[in-house]
């Protein structure tokens, strides 16, 4: 039996939105996409700004995936351009390579050591006595030893997150690799690569299509949305609920934008590991497109802090207090029909690119599934909690 044609109103025109907007358009159904900004794309926006350089103006972001399916999604819609993601520090008044490397390891310590040598090395200076690391901080002195772990994690980590690394799970912690040899890449995906043309392009691409229609600078609440026979949140889920429970706890970053002449700092990214400096690290957006030349340079020096109402949202906090906020919210979805949560606002979770349209994609799956079967969609792709 076919399935009938849907009207769906999705908010959000992120990756998230535009994504599931783009795949239930092609399935036959209407769609109507809200976003409060003036432009598509969400925190990846990109656009043109002194001497022509390409800006991440939310930050930036680098596209990495193992996923097949969803580098052919992209490049479908855009021009992707490799690049290699690569990542300096500058702590104790020298400069070192990140992730943590035998370069940063022999630099670090005077040493001349060969892998196995700094594989054994690393393993005598880390703590051992720590069996089942809980915290950031175990990690890190598990894994690196006390000197490592203070130059380039615990500053960083206190300014980024606002609190004591002994607050937060090793789990942060487990996902960065360190290397016994010279790659200093950043990732190790088999698919690196940033837009020619920009990520809001891209975006754009996806949402052009005659069965959707979007409507940019205006917040939609859940009463607005009662009309559609489906609702893609992709939103702050709190945000849907009026914030009943309070607040979900986000980090947010403030951007201090300069312009310069020539070559600011060499390298797209430089982080700042000492307590004493502000800024978590300064970003040269000239540098995320090795492709193009520049007279000019764009930086961003950025600060971390826990984010207001009114601010963008920018890494969920997860934390006790923040898991509990979430569980409760998670249960009144549960009482709904007829909605989806999705992407890194709707499920409270930090999504990269690439597993945010991942997800997006299973969504869809899920909810063509479902009006097949005539039966109800889970309203989330993934359990968020």
């Amino acid at each position: 039996m076919p399935v009938r044609p849907r009207h769906i109103a999705i908010v959000g025109a992120g990756f998230s939105g535009a994504v599931i907007a783009r795949e239930l358009a092609e399935a036959g159904h209407r769609v109507d996409v809200f976003d409060s900004r003036p432009h598509v794309a969400g925190n990846c926006h990109t656009e043109r700004q002194d001497g022509d350089v390409m800006v991440h103006v939310y930050g930036p972001h680098i596209f990495h995936t193992a996923h097949e399916h969803v580098w052919q999604y992209m490049n479908r819609f855009g021009t992707m351009m490799p690049y290699n993601h690569k990542v300096k520090a500058t702590t104790q008044g020298k400069v070192f390579s990140l992730p943590v490397n035998l370069l940063t390891i022999n630099q670090f310590f005077g040493k001349t050591f060969t892998p196995a040598e700094a594989e054994a090395f690393i393993t005598s200076i880390g703590d051992q006595s720590i069996t089942d690391p809980q915290s950031f901080r175990d990690q890190g002195l598990r894994f690196v030893g006390p000197e490592l772990y203070a130059a380039f994690f615990d500053g960083y980590t206190r300014k980024q997150w606002g609190v004591d690394p002994v607050e937060l799970p090793a789990s942060i912690l487990a996902r960065l690799p360190v290397r016994f040899n010279y790659d200093d890449s950043y990732f190790n995906h088999p698919y690196q690569a940033i837009p020619r043309d920009g990520y809001t392009p891209i975006v754009a691409n996806i949402l052009d299509h005659p069965g959707i229609t979007v409507t940019l600078g205006v917040v939609k609440s859940r009463v607005d949305l009662e009309a559609a026979d489906h609702v893609v949140w992709s939103g702050p889920i709190d945000a849907y609920f009026g914030f009943e429970h309070g607040r979900l706890g986000y980090r947010t970053l403030d951007f201090e934008r300069q312009v310069h002449e020539g070559d600011f700092q060499g390298c797209a990214v430089m982080n700042y590991g000492d307590p004493n400096v502000p800024y978590t690290r300064i970003t040269e957006h000239k540098h995320f497109a090795p492709w193009e030349t520049h007279q000019k340079s764009v930086t961003y020096h950025e600060y971390s802090r826990l984010a207001d109402p009114n601010d963008v949202p920018y890494y969920p906090i997860r934390l006790v207090k923040e898991k509990g906020q979430l569980q409760q919210y998670v249960d009144e979805v549960g009482k709904l029909s007829n909605i989806t949560f999705a992407g890194r606002l709707g499920t409270y979770r930090y999504l990269d690119m690439d597993v945010t349209i991942h997800e997006a994609l299973g969504a869809v799956r899920a909810l063509l599934t479902a009006w097949e079967n005539d039966s109800a969609a889970s309203p989330f792709s993934v359990d968020p909690l």
